[in-house]
């Protein structure tokens, strides 16, 4: 898939204001500071079109970017540790359960992990939850270029194990830089794909 046009389209609030699901669309999600932003930069091949911030937590809403007018990418809070209040928080976890679970139009979620650390109990605990609520989702390992090539084989098997302490069959698995591009023609042509459903 080559992208010529991406396009911010609305930051919402509440899914309600999310705009109308007349087409198909994936959403990207992740502990705080895992380098979401980048990645969707990277995918798009837009420096600035997602906000990048040194302060974990910066995305507070969801936010839609259409895609060449045939599909939506979407850009949810964060969930784990960002420096906002517990209020927020709790507002930001139900912003995100409200979509996941109620957008109609969400073909796949894509959760992501940061290689360089061991699998986190709130990866783990939202991932579980995908899986109890049967939501469509692939695991997209970032920052894969901050590792050497002997620590970053090992650090991936390790992270395979502890999904698979949990699960008998794991997700589709993206691994990704956002500085080389590496996964980037992996995942588009994967919406590709799952787009032709459509």
């Amino acid at each position: 898939m080559r992208i010529k046009e991406a396009k911010f389209v609305k930051s919402s609030q509440k899914v309600n204001e999310c705009p109308k699901p007349t087409m198909p669309e994936y959403a990207f999600i992740g502990r705080s500071n895992v380098g979401k932003s980048s990645l969707i930069n990277m995918l798009c091949k837009r420096k600035k079109l997602a906000k990048i911030s040194g302060t974990p937590g910066k995305t507070q809403l969801v936010n839609h970017f259409l895609i060449d007018d045939k599909w939506y990418l979407v850009d949810l809070p964060g969930y784990g540790y960002a420096k906002v209040s517990k209020t927020k928080r709790a507002i930001f976890s139900k912003l995100n359960e409200t979509y996941i679970l109620t957008r109609e139009n969400l073909m796949c979620l894509f959760v992501l992990i940061d290689s360089r650390i061991p699998l986190q109990n709130s990866d783990l605990e939202f991932i579980t939850t995908l899986g109890e609520k049967k939501v469509p989702f692939c695991i997209v390992f970032t920052k894969t270029d901050k590792l050497k090539k002997s620590t970053y084989d090992e650090q991936i098997t390790d992270l395979k194990n502890q999904l698979l302490e949990h699960w008998e069959e794991l997700p589709p698995l993206f691994h990704t830089s956002s500085v080389s591009g590496k996964g980037r023609e992996e995942i588009l042509n994967f919406i590709d794909d799952v787009n032709s459903q459509w």
